[in-house]
């Protein structure tokens, strides 16, 4: 399956850590909520929402072109809160974050590689004057 951001999948979690929980989606694809994806506000412990085999609905915010890690969030799906706070003219947008990778350039840090003499030898011409 070809997935897009922005797409609600079902899964599985597979396993958590302190940091998020892995999902299996249906074709054996793995996904990781970041904690902080779990729900809105501060969550301490992830095991108080999610356990190992729980069925979740899921939206996937942002897919790394490079790796193709798949980032999920529940946070996105709560309509409870989203909708008190709409009622009182706040609006909640879930948008995919971005994480400063290319996405129409497959250079990696070549750049960065090629420029670095120029770099050093700039800084050091800077540390002289």
């Amino acid at each position: 399956m070809e997935y897009r951001i922005g797409m609600v999948v079902e899964g599985r979690v597979t396993g958590i850590q302190p940091y998020g929980a892995f999902v299996t989606l249906k074709d054996n694809t793995q996904g990781l909520i970041h904690i902080s994806e779990c729900r809105h506000g501060f969550v301490e412990d992830i095991h108080k929402y999610l356990k190992v085999n729980q069925k979740v609905k899921v939206r996937i915010i942002d897919i790394d072109e490079y790796t193709q890690k798949i980032s999920l969030s529940l946070r996105c799906l709560e309509r409870s809160l989203d909708n008190n706070l709409s009622k009182v003219g706040i609006k909640v947008r879930c948008e995919h974050k971005h994480y400063w990778t290319s996405r129409h350039v497959d250079t990696g840090f070549t750049p960065i590689e090629e420029r670095l003499d120029a770099w050093i030898a700039e800084t050091l011409s800077d540390i002289d004057k």
